[in-house]
């Protein structure tokens, strides 16, 4: 999320900080390309507007010109707009009332609701451990209701029986007292949507908000729809008590417009962002990090959390001890690589460091991609277990074999052997330090001492 218009901030900034001075032409220019740059992305006319409003006088005023870096002292006003865009501090769900607690999911069809309650359903269980029930209001859409209740299935998660003919005001008192008879602590309550805004469905969302009294009252919207999902913010809180927004398919979006400007025309703060199509993909929001990651700053505490969160700790400790000897094989090696896949790959990872687009840049031009991390995996399970533990030992003949096992060629082999002999060599260094936190990140750094 958000590639292209961090890419373009990049640019922007690089140019006005090796500035010595800014003048009014300098910062006017500056402001243009944030302008097209926030267009671009998608973001709404209106908030684009506000935007670099509120930037101009800043940039200009007498902070600036005292200033002995007049382009970072740019980029600070800029980041700082950000999150008051974004929302000044990230907003906890809120769970204070009596159980079981009430909260009910809306939106426009198509926008991942179902499963959007699914995973909300799972990160209430694991992360605030509550229980929770989960009940289908759709009886419009075909299998939705069946939908919902393979999602908490597959995932163990509690869902309320089907009854078919059953009205979406009636099932809510069912869900109500079913979730008091388990035990329940919090109730999902996962609306019908449509394909456009309509009165019908406007007036069904009231009339369960009326009877159910949420807690909270969660717009899922698409951020892949920009402009219109704003549109859509804003009728929805003209008609409920809107109180958070959650965006799904984040992921996909290069441009990350709706972000920008959901929260300022809803008035109310983006909670979650859905990140993949996995039950765990689902990432509180925090405006501070996100505005990081659009001005290239990268979002470390959350590569960190997401690695805590991801790798097998298990494993992490069989790597550290041997790291602490001083050794590192193969099949080390092998765990490094698995981990990584667990983060997302490559790409998953460098989308949380800083100068992202030139990491990219070097990593094109070095020919490393996601595919090293397979290839290289395939590699190492056409070695025996004896040439894991002892890599010297591959022979001209082994490294033949182990081509053809691997479905790759010799110079392949080649690369990996030098390229492992030099991780060794860098962890028998660090065995004398500290070296919990590469372990603890999971990441392997020969990948990148190939940009070097």
């Amino acid at each position: 999320m958000f590639e292209n218009l961090t890419n373009k901030f990049e640019e922007i900034f690089s140019s006005l900080k090796k500035a010595p001075s800014l003048d009014e032409k300098q910062v006017d220019e500056g402001l243009r390309g944030i302008r097209t740059a926030l267009l671009e992305a998608d973001v709404s006319l209106d908030v684009v507007k506000e935007f670099v409003n509120n930037v101009k006088p800043k940039a200009l005023g007498k902070e600036i010109v005292r200033s002995t870096s007049p382009g970072q002292m740019v980029v600070k006003i800029v980041y700082d707009e950000l999150i008051s865009l974004l929302g000044n501090i990230n907003s906890e769900i809120n769970l204070n009332a009596v159980p079981p607690v009430p909260i009910m999911l809306v939106g426009l069809q198509g926008s991942g609701k179902t499963t959007t309650t699914a995973k909300l359903a799972n990160y209430l269980e694991k992360n605030k451990k509550k229980k929770v029930i989960m009940a289908s209001l759709d009886v419009y859409r075909p299998a939705a209701q069946e939908q919902l209740r393979l999602l908490g299935e597959q995932n163990s998660i509690n869902t309320l029986p089907v009854i078919e003919g059953q009205l979406p005001a009636d099932i809510c008192r069912r869900a109500v007292s079913a979730a008091n008879l388990s035990g329940s602590e919090v109730i999902l309550f996962d609306t019908a949507g449509r394909t456009q805004i309509d009165l019908q469905m406007m007036s069904e969302i009231k009339q369960i908000e009326s009877i159910i009294n949420p807690t909270e009252t969660f717009l899922v919207a698409d951020s892949l729809t920009g402009q219109v999902a704003a549109n859509v913010a804003k009728e929805f809180k003209n008609t409920v008590n809107l109180t958070g927004i959650i965006l799904t398919r984040s992921d996909g979006d290069g441009r990350g417009g709706a972000a920008l400007s959901m929260k300022h025309v809803a008035k109310v703060p983006i909670k979650f962002l859905g990140v993949g199509e996995k039950i765990e993909n689902l990432e509180v929001f925090h405006p501070d990090r996100i505005a990081n990651r659009i001005l290239g700053m990268g979002d470390v505490v959350s590569l960190v959390e997401k690695a805590a969160a991801d790798l097998d700790q298990e494993k992490i400790k069989e790597t550290e001890e041997s790291l602490k000897k001083g050794q590192f094989s193969m099949e080390d090696y092998l765990t490094q690589l698995r981990q990584m896949k667990k983060m997302g790959g490559i790409e998953g990872i460098m989308s949380f460091l800083p100068g992202v687009s030139k990491i990219k840049a070097q990593m094109d031009q070095s020919g490393v991609d996601e595919k090293i991390i397979t290839q290289n995996e395939a590699v190492i399970l056409s070695m025996t277990k004896k040439e894991r533990n002892n890599p010297k030992i591959i022979d001209g003949s082994r490294k033949k074999r182990i081509a053809n096992g691997s479905g790759t060629d010799v110079a392949t082999i080649n690369k990996l052997l030098k390229q492992f002999k030099m991780m060794s060599e860098m962890m028998k260094k660090m065995s004398k330090g500290n070296v919990k936190g590469m372990a603890d990140k999971g990441i392997p750094p020969e990948l990148f001492n190939q940009l070097k």
